[in-house]
């Protein structure tokens, strides 16, 4: 059975309208969630794919991310072992900065809809081709700056980048397709994390949009699995269990 390992890093963001259609293809996935101390995989060899949900601070702050050298270690696994990764929101952040580029905390908040744009660069890419022309919810914390040669596929109507695609098996995404009105509830509710000023709008918003945002994930979903090839079960190694024979 195929089986992704999901990286959550707050408690109102998880895999949302994406759990679905994956349950749908008979993957399984495992979440870890090192912001209640829990550890993440300390290797890729167990799973098929490697999932870095969004959070609630910018990776570059290392005091609030303090697993994120960990996390940083094990993205760097799975794409040496020429495993699929996706990032979303702050998990596309990574994703960029494990390609080179340049991490910062500002500006704080990055949450708004647009309208996403094709480069030329994503001419053909399966995920910019679904996603062109669509309105999307863009939320991420603090920024990352694309190195020289790393050219976005999608950019929203401002020119900023939203997705890119480092390698053959990694995307690095800023709009976020996972978003469920509920979720956003969600983060309004959660203690002590910072929110935009304008949430209650972004809230309402997706609401209105739903259904063309449903409609929008099921295209991304159905993009990732033919670009990385999400329906091919990698080699995994085996789990040995030792019995212990009672006296």
């Amino acid at each position: 059975m195929k089986k992704y390992a999901v990286i959550q890093h707050s408690y109102s963001e998880f895999l949302g309208a994406i759990e679905a259609q994956l349950e749908a293809r008979d993957i399984g996935f495992t979440y870890f969630r090192p912001f209640v101390d829990q550890d993440v995989p300390g290797t890729a060899i167990h799973y098929d794919a490697l999932f870095l949900l969004g959070g609630a601070f910018p990776p570059s702050d290392e005091v609030r991310n303090p697993w994120l050298a960990d996390e940083q270690r094990l993205l760097s696994q799975f794409q040496q072992a020429r495993r699929p990764v996706v990032g979303l929101g702050y998990g596309g952040l990574l994703v960029a900065a494990a390609a080179g580029a340049e991490l910062s905390g500002e500006p704080f908040h990055n949450a708004y809809w647009t309208r996403a744009r094709k480069t030329s660069a994503g001419s053909g890419d399966p995920l910019a081709e679904a996603v062109d022309g669509r309105r999307v919810l863009v939320m991420y914390n603090g920024s990352a700056t694309l190195p020289a040669g790393l050219e976005p596929l999608l950019v929203d109507e401002q020119g900023r980048w939203l997705a890119i695609r480092p390698n053959s098996l990694s995307y690095g995404l800023l709009f976020r397709p996972e978003l469920k009105p509920g979720m956003l509830e969600d983060m309004i509710m959660e203690e002590d994390r910072p929110l935009p000023n304008d949430m209650g709008q972004l809230l309402e918003t997706a609401r209105t949009e739903w259904a063309d945002s449903q409609q929008t994930t099921d295209r991304v979903v159905v993009a990732l699995v033919k670009a990385l090839d999400l329906m091919r079960e990698r080699r995994k190694a085996p789990v040995f269990r030792l019995n212990v024979e009672k006296p």
